[in-house]
């Protein structure tokens, strides 16, 4: 099992001149303490327009930041938004290259498609073709990263032609490569296609164990034929959390963070009305908090999907023995890592930082010490499935050795 902490960098309402600086200079000293404290991985979302809920629009700028103050945590994005009206094939390369380099190869490369109305409709993008976009993208990215030189390419979304897209990542062939997964077809897809499966769905431990052993059920398969150039055989789920000696202070320091968090996104993904700008959503969760049943005892004939939900919200918030046990389970349902959301709607920042402290010395350890032999036994088990999966690659045949880019001495500027 390995811990990661996943950062939508929050910033409700009421907002004054400093909230948003203060919301990046403390997540960042976050990503410094767990960084001293073992934990394995840091991801940075990339969400754009979303006021309060997500204000990580430059991930690669925050996780740039995080490489210069930290050594060991892997800097992972979770994940970069590929249509290409957002984010050229291109400019991805380039900065996923350059932030491995300065960070020594730590970098992951989670990607997905973008979901909210908010992103697509501000970017053009058509909801029906969002996931053709991501996988014509992808497949452009990891060339980009491997060839020398990028042979060009001339597809539906992308079309560029040959260049030598420099500079190139220090992991070879490349970081490993992750897909934000919200549901079983969408876990399917990642075993197909070689990626981690970044699992962003508050899921229960039955739901992590049907949907791992699907995942690694399709990998070892001939079904998985990847789309990068290595298999990354993962698979996460996120929760909110916070941590405490004392239970009931584990609840009154994260439990509104994790509501707060469940608002937004049905604001945003659901059944919200936004006004860009004017639209306080911090005000309306707390007025429609006790009629949704987000509060510390939800009441009696709520909808059982929606109060299974937010009985998730709690599963990370709680003491270290509650934690132990909650990790053990989807630890035996075949997680490999879970991902903590911790700075989350107000959620204050010394908390935070108490409640990494605390797992990290009472809960962490247990898990260190059984790592190294558990991830042997797997990548044993996996070896011959991931030798066969690399072996159905198609290898690029093309031939640019003519390829000769001529300068236009008349574009020239003349003295």
């Amino acid at each position: 099992m390995r811990f990661g902490l996943l950062y939508h960098l929050q910033v409700p309402r009421p907002w004054t001149e400093e909230s948003e600086e203060r919301v990046l200079r403390e997540a960042l000293e976050q990503v410094e303490l767990a960084d001293r404290l073992g934990f394995d991985y840091v991801w940075a979302t990339e969400h754009h327009f979303l006021d309060e809920y997500s204000h990580s629009s430059a991930p690669e700028v925050f996780l740039a930041a995080a490489a210069a103050r930290t050594e060991n945590i892997r800097l992972a994005h979770g994940i970069v938004t590929l249509p290409p009206s957002v984010n050229h094939p291109a400019r991805v390369a380039e900065r996923l290259a350059t932030l491995d380099l300065i960070s020594g190869g730590r970098v992951d490369f989670g990607s997905g498609q973008g979901s909210t109305q908010h992103e697509l409709g501000a970017f053009g993008i058509d909801r029906a073709t969002k996931r053709e976009q991501w996988r014509e993208a992808i497949e452009v990215v990891t060339r980009m990263l491997t060839e020398v030189p990028f042979t060009g390419h001339q597809g539906e979304w992308v079309s560029m032609p040959p260049r030598n897209v420099v500079p190139k990542p220090k992991q070879k062939p490349h970081p490993p490569l992750w897909v934000a997964c919200s549901s079983p077809e969408t876990i399917a897809a990642a075993a197909r296609y070689g990626m981690g499966a970044l699992s962003l769905a508050f899921v229960t431990v039955e739901e992590a164990r049907e949907w791992a052993e699907s995942y690694y059920r399709i990998l070892a398969s001939e079904e998985c034929v990847p789309l990068g150039k290595a298999v990354n055989p993962n698979f996460s789920v996120v929760t909110p959390f916070m941590c405490h000696s004392d239970e009931e202070i584990a609840l009154d320091r994260g439990l509104d963070g994790a509501y707060s968090l469940f608002y937004g996104f049905m604001h945003y993904y659901v059944n919200g009305q936004h006004r860009p700008g004017t639209t306080d959503i911090a005000a309306g969760f707390e007025q429609a908090r006790e009629m949704i049943g987000l509060t510390r005892n939800p009441p009696a004939g709520m909808d059982p999907t929606l109060k299974a939900r937010i009985d998730s919200l709690r599963r990370g918030i709680g003491t270290p023995e509650q934690l132990a046990e909650m990790i053990r389970s989807y630890e035996e349902a075949g997680v490999d890592q879970i991902i903590f959301q911790t700075q989350i709607g107000s959620t204050r920042h010394e908390h935070i930082c108490e409640a990494l402290e605390l797992f990290a010395a009472e809960v962490m350890p247990e898990f260190a010490e059984r790592r190294v032999e558990s991830e042997a036994v797997k990548s044993e088990r996996l070896a011959v499935p991931i030798k066969e999966a690399l072996e159905r690659i198609e290898p690029n045949t093309a031939d640019v050795s003519d390829y000769v880019i001529r300068t236009d001495m008349e574009s020239f500027p003349q003295s």
